[in-house]
């Protein structure tokens, strides 16, 4: 077993940018999708579960565009397909045919809609508080609108990132230590993602076009998914509301829904032993 301290990172050129992921493990490829929260990762949004994964699947973690090592650049258009496409091309880059999708939040949107576009790309999916469910059909919740608003007004602080992850990113702020905060802070005031943050609000005259992309319930492919998927969601989901994971449990045709108790928007850090039994069980069942 490869764990995460020894897993293999490297650049690779993928259309025109270039993006960065780290493997570890080996069988079946399983690629997990981060969030978009500000300063976020692969390594750092799934530090608690890459070695539970790696110990029975070839494990890839990549930095989605607009993040971590990667290329800063983000088609603000349709942001939710152009990061389908990049993971769809990163897969076929590296030779991989078919993969596994793990995406909490943006990552999950991200795994989605590659599953609309490229269908035979997708083995698995498990998604965590997914984007894009039901966006245009309610007002952003509190911890979105914190979220969007991070490089607005005065800019981002180390302030404005602790008040978002301790009061709305997780169930319980406590468990979040200084370390993880700092180190998020310090990846979300690079200067490139400053002048072009990667998670922002659609503007300009096509922006109702936009929105409408990114919600996947005005979407008639959504009920014609055909990949065996886990959505997770937390119960006190303050970021993407809860009921999102009922819209999709009805209308996805192979979908199961777990709700989990006392667990914010961050499902696979919070309750990480839990996450990963049923992450490995359902990705392990034939």
């Amino acid at each position: 077993m490869t764990s995460i301290g020894e897993g293999v990172g490297r650049t690779v050129r993928v259309g025109e940018r270039e993006i960065f992921f780290t493997e570890a493990g080996s069988g079946p490829a399983v690629v997990l999708l981060h969030g978009g929260g500000p300063g976020a990762s692969g390594l750092s949004n799934y530090s608690r579960n890459i070695d539970a994964l790696a110990g029975r699947f070839r494990v890839i973690v990549p930095d989605l565009p607009g993040y971590g090592r990667s290329d800063k650049r983000i088609d603000q258009s349709d942001p939710f397909g152009d990061l389908a496409r990049a993971v769809g091309d990163l897969l076929d880059e590296i030779g991989i045919a078919t993969a596994h999708l793990v995406g909490n939040s943006y990552g999950g949107a991200a795994a989605l809609r590659l599953a609309m576009d490229r269908p035979g790309k997708v083995g698995r999916m498990i998604l965590m508080g997914p984007g894009g469910v039901g966006a245009t059909r309610a007002l952003p919740t509190e911890g979105l609108r914190e979220l969007l608003s991070y490089y607005g007004g005065s800019g981002p602080s180390r302030d404005k990132l602790t008040r978002f992850i301790r009061d709305y990113l997780v169930f319980d702020g406590s468990a979040v230590d200084d370390g993880v905060i700092e180190e998020r802070f310090r990846a979300s005031i690079d200067p490139e993602v400053v002048a072009n943050p990667p998670l922002r609000r659609p503007s300009g005259p096509l922006a109702l076009r936009t929105l409408w992309r990114m919600d996947f319930t005005r979407d008639a492919r959504l009920r014609e998914v055909p990949h065996r998927t886990l959505v997770i969601w937390g119960a006190a989901d303050k970021v993407n509301r809860p009921e999102g994971g009922r819209l999709l449990r009805d209308a996805m045709p192979h979908c199961d829904l777990y709700l989990a108790a006392d667990t914010g928007h961050w499902v696979q850090w919070e309750r990480a032993e839990l996450f990963d039994a049923l992450a490995t069980s359902f990705l392990e069942t034939t």
